[in-house]
Protein backbone atom coordinates (compact mmCIF):
# COMPACT_ATOMS: atom_id res chain seq x y z
CA UNK A 1 0.00 0.00 0.00
CA UNK A 2 0.98 3.51 -0.71
CA UNK A 3 1.70 6.26 2.01
CA UNK A 4 0.15 9.41 2.34
CA UNK A 5 2.16 13.10 1.44
CA UNK A 6 4.78 10.94 -1.33
CA UNK A 7 5.64 11.69 -4.57
CA UNK A 8 6.48 7.74 -6.72
CA UNK A 9 8.62 8.58 -10.12
CA UNK A 10 7.48 5.09 -11.67
CA UNK A 11 8.85 3.94 -14.57
CA UNK A 12 6.68 2.46 -17.22
CA UNK A 13 7.49 0.66 -20.85
CA UNK A 14 9.13 1.96 -23.51
CA UNK A 15 7.28 -0.18 -26.05
CA UNK A 16 6.31 -3.45 -24.59
CA UNK A 17 4.02 -3.48 -22.11
CA UNK A 18 5.16 -6.92 -20.68
CA UNK A 19 8.02 -5.07 -19.08
CA UNK A 20 6.19 -3.37 -16.35
CA UNK A 21 6.98 -4.35 -13.00
CA UNK A 22 4.76 -6.08 -10.54
CA UNK A 23 5.28 -3.33 -8.23
CA UNK A 24 4.69 -0.17 -10.63
CA UNK A 25 0.98 -1.85 -11.25
CA UNK A 26 0.92 -1.99 -6.81
CA UNK A 27 1.97 1.75 -6.91
CA UNK A 28 -0.03 2.60 -10.19
CA UNK A 29 -3.21 0.99 -8.59
CA UNK A 30 -3.46 2.26 -4.80
CA UNK A 31 -1.67 6.26 -5.20
CA UNK A 32 -4.38 8.84 -4.95
CA UNK A 33 -3.96 10.06 -8.79
CA UNK A 34 -1.38 9.93 -11.69
CA UNK A 35 0.74 12.58 -12.91
CA UNK A 36 1.66 12.49 -16.64
CA UNK A 37 3.04 14.44 -19.77
CA UNK A 38 0.04 13.52 -22.30
CA UNK A 39 -3.15 11.87 -21.20
CA UNK A 40 -3.79 9.87 -24.48
CA UNK A 41 -0.54 7.68 -23.52
CA UNK A 42 -1.22 7.55 -19.79
CA UNK A 43 -4.67 6.36 -20.40
CA UNK A 44 -3.53 3.96 -23.07
CA UNK A 45 -0.97 2.11 -20.50
CA UNK A 46 -3.56 2.56 -17.52
CA UNK A 47 -6.33 0.94 -19.77
CA UNK A 48 -4.12 -1.61 -20.57
CA UNK A 49 -3.95 -2.69 -16.73
CA UNK A 50 -7.48 -1.92 -16.46
CA UNK A 51 -6.38 0.83 -14.12
CA UNK A 52 -8.56 3.97 -13.27
CA UNK A 53 -6.80 6.85 -11.65
CA UNK A 54 -7.67 10.83 -11.61
CA UNK A 55 -4.68 12.22 -14.34
CA UNK A 56 -3.07 15.28 -14.07
CA UNK A 57 -0.92 16.84 -16.83
CA UNK A 58 2.49 17.80 -16.14
CA UNK A 59 4.55 19.13 -19.70
CA UNK A 60 7.10 21.13 -21.17
CA UNK A 61 4.20 24.07 -21.44
CA UNK A 62 2.89 23.99 -18.23
CA UNK A 63 5.63 23.14 -16.00
CA UNK A 64 5.91 25.89 -13.10
CA UNK A 65 2.21 26.56 -12.57
CA UNK A 66 1.10 22.91 -12.44
CA UNK A 67 4.52 21.78 -10.68
CA UNK A 68 3.01 24.22 -7.81
CA UNK A 69 -0.16 23.31 -7.92
CA UNK A 70 0.47 19.57 -7.65
CA UNK A 71 3.15 19.90 -5.13
CA UNK A 72 -0.12 21.77 -3.16
CA UNK A 73 -2.20 18.39 -3.83
CA UNK A 74 0.29 16.29 -2.39
CA UNK A 75 1.71 18.62 0.53
CA UNK A 76 -2.15 18.19 1.80
CA UNK A 77 -1.57 14.26 2.32
CA UNK A 78 -2.33 12.88 -0.80
CA UNK A 79 0.30 10.27 -2.45
CA UNK A 80 0.90 10.70 -6.56
CA UNK A 81 2.72 8.40 -9.33
CA UNK A 82 4.81 10.77 -11.94
CA UNK A 83 5.06 8.84 -14.76
CA UNK A 84 6.49 9.84 -18.31
CA UNK A 85 5.18 9.09 -21.51
CA UNK A 86 7.91 5.83 -21.68
CA UNK A 87 10.18 4.71 -19.67
CA UNK A 88 12.01 6.14 -16.73
CA UNK A 89 10.77 9.91 -15.49
CA UNK A 90 12.87 12.73 -15.64
CA UNK A 91 15.02 11.88 -18.57
CA UNK A 92 14.65 14.74 -20.46
CA UNK A 93 10.83 14.83 -19.23
CA UNK A 94 9.17 17.46 -16.93
CA UNK A 95 9.18 16.96 -13.85
CA UNK A 96 12.57 18.09 -12.26
CA UNK A 97 10.94 20.95 -10.40
CA UNK A 98 8.05 19.12 -8.89
CA UNK A 99 10.44 16.72 -7.33
CA UNK A 100 12.74 19.21 -5.97
CA UNK A 101 10.16 21.18 -4.46
CA UNK A 102 9.12 17.87 -2.75
CA UNK A 103 12.60 17.06 -1.83
CA UNK A 104 12.94 20.53 -0.20
CA UNK A 105 10.17 20.55 1.87
CA UNK A 106 10.77 16.63 3.21
CA UNK A 107 7.67 15.42 1.07
CA UNK A 108 9.24 11.39 0.39
CA UNK A 109 10.29 11.00 -3.18
CA UNK A 110 10.40 7.24 -4.62
CA UNK A 111 12.00 6.12 -7.40
CA UNK A 112 10.46 2.83 -8.60
CA UNK A 113 12.59 1.52 -11.04
CA UNK A 114 11.94 -0.03 -14.56
CA UNK A 115 11.74 0.00 -18.04
CA UNK A 116 14.39 2.50 -19.91
CA UNK A 117 16.11 2.67 -22.78
CA UNK A 118 19.72 3.17 -22.06
CA UNK A 119 20.53 0.27 -19.91
CA UNK A 120 19.48 -2.05 -22.30
CA UNK A 121 21.58 -0.09 -25.50
CA UNK A 122 24.34 -0.04 -22.57
CA UNK A 123 24.21 -3.97 -22.18
CA UNK A 124 23.41 -4.93 -25.66
CA UNK A 125 26.18 -2.84 -27.56
CA UNK A 126 28.71 -5.18 -27.02
CA UNK A 127 30.90 -2.63 -25.53
CA UNK A 128 33.23 -2.18 -21.96
CA UNK A 129 30.66 -0.78 -19.74
CA UNK A 130 32.98 -0.04 -16.57
CA UNK A 131 33.19 3.64 -17.42
CA UNK A 132 30.85 5.65 -19.71
CA UNK A 133 29.25 9.07 -20.08
CA UNK A 134 25.90 9.68 -20.71
CA UNK A 135 25.65 13.15 -23.01
CA UNK A 136 22.11 12.74 -23.29
CA UNK A 137 19.98 14.98 -26.06
CA UNK A 138 21.85 17.32 -28.50
CA UNK A 139 20.84 20.88 -29.63
CA UNK A 140 18.61 20.41 -32.31
CA UNK A 141 19.81 23.12 -34.42
CA UNK A 142 22.68 21.89 -36.75
CA UNK A 143 25.50 24.10 -36.10
CA UNK A 144 25.04 23.74 -31.93
CA UNK A 145 24.93 19.95 -32.32
CA UNK A 146 27.82 20.22 -34.83
CA UNK A 147 29.91 22.13 -32.17
CA UNK A 148 28.85 19.75 -28.94
CA UNK A 149 30.03 17.07 -30.99
CA UNK A 150 33.45 18.77 -31.02
CA UNK A 151 33.40 18.94 -27.58
CA UNK A 152 32.33 15.40 -26.95
CA UNK A 153 35.29 14.23 -29.30
CA UNK A 154 37.83 15.41 -26.37
CA UNK A 155 35.95 12.78 -23.94
CA UNK A 156 37.89 9.63 -24.18
CA UNK A 157 34.92 7.33 -22.99
CA UNK A 158 31.52 5.38 -24.52
CA UNK A 159 29.89 8.38 -24.93
CA UNK A 160 26.08 7.90 -24.69
CA UNK A 161 23.46 9.64 -27.08
CA UNK A 162 19.56 10.18 -27.50
CA UNK A 163 18.05 12.08 -30.24
CA UNK A 164 14.26 12.13 -32.01
CA UNK A 165 13.62 9.57 -34.63
CA UNK A 166 13.88 11.55 -37.49
CA UNK A 167 17.52 13.21 -36.81
CA UNK A 168 19.26 9.59 -36.75
CA UNK A 169 20.34 10.09 -40.39
CA UNK A 170 21.70 13.79 -39.14
CA UNK A 171 23.50 12.88 -36.11
CA UNK A 172 25.56 9.48 -37.65
CA UNK A 173 26.33 12.21 -40.26
CA UNK A 174 28.04 14.40 -38.36
CA UNK A 175 29.99 11.59 -36.17
CA UNK A 176 31.27 9.79 -39.05
CA UNK A 177 32.68 14.00 -40.09
CA UNK A 178 33.80 14.62 -36.04
CA UNK A 179 34.54 11.65 -34.82
CA UNK A 180 36.40 9.73 -38.17
CA UNK A 181 33.86 7.27 -40.19
CA UNK A 182 35.72 4.25 -38.84
CA UNK A 183 34.43 5.28 -35.51
CA UNK A 184 33.07 2.31 -33.79
CA UNK A 185 29.14 2.99 -33.21
CA UNK A 186 26.24 1.03 -31.95
CA UNK A 187 22.68 1.87 -32.85
CA UNK A 188 19.97 0.50 -30.27
CA UNK A 189 16.99 0.42 -32.34
CA UNK A 190 13.30 0.10 -31.59
CA UNK A 191 13.83 -1.48 -28.30
CA UNK A 192 11.91 -3.95 -27.10
CA UNK A 193 9.83 -3.72 -29.81
CA UNK A 194 9.71 -6.73 -32.25
CA UNK A 195 11.65 -4.49 -34.63
CA UNK A 196 14.54 -4.06 -32.36
CA UNK A 197 17.74 -4.02 -33.65
CA UNK A 198 21.52 -3.41 -32.72
CA UNK A 199 23.50 -1.86 -35.73
CA UNK A 200 26.81 -2.56 -34.50
CA UNK A 201 29.78 -0.90 -36.98
CA UNK A 202 31.56 2.09 -38.23
CA UNK A 203 29.99 5.17 -37.97
CA UNK A 204 29.52 5.28 -41.86
CA UNK A 205 28.65 1.73 -42.48
CA UNK A 206 25.28 2.33 -40.14
CA UNK A 207 24.98 5.62 -42.19
CA UNK A 208 24.65 3.69 -45.13
CA UNK A 209 22.49 1.11 -43.98
CA UNK A 210 20.23 3.96 -42.36
CA UNK A 211 19.68 5.27 -45.71
CA UNK A 212 19.22 2.32 -47.42
CA UNK A 213 16.66 1.13 -45.07
CA UNK A 214 14.88 4.94 -44.43
CA UNK A 215 14.88 4.00 -40.51
CA UNK A 216 12.82 5.96 -38.17
CA UNK A 217 12.08 4.96 -35.12
CA UNK A 218 13.49 5.47 -31.47
CA UNK A 219 16.83 5.07 -30.80
CA UNK A 220 20.14 4.70 -28.61
CA UNK A 221 23.25 5.84 -30.02
CA UNK A 222 27.11 4.73 -28.43
CA UNK A 223 30.37 6.19 -30.05
CA UNK A 224 33.06 4.11 -28.69
CA UNK A 225 35.43 6.84 -28.56
CA UNK A 226 38.35 5.34 -26.22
Amino acid sequence: MTNQNRLYIVSTPIGNYEDITLRALEILKTVDFIICEEFKEARRLLSRFKIEKELFSLNEHNREESSRELFEIISSGKSAALISDCGTPLFSDPGHLLVQMCINTNVEVVPVPGASSLMPALVGSGFNLDRFYYAGWLSPKKELRKTELSKLKNIKELIVLMETPYRLKAILTDISKIFGSSCQTVVAFDLTLPSEKFYRGKASEILKIVESKNLKGEFVLLINNR
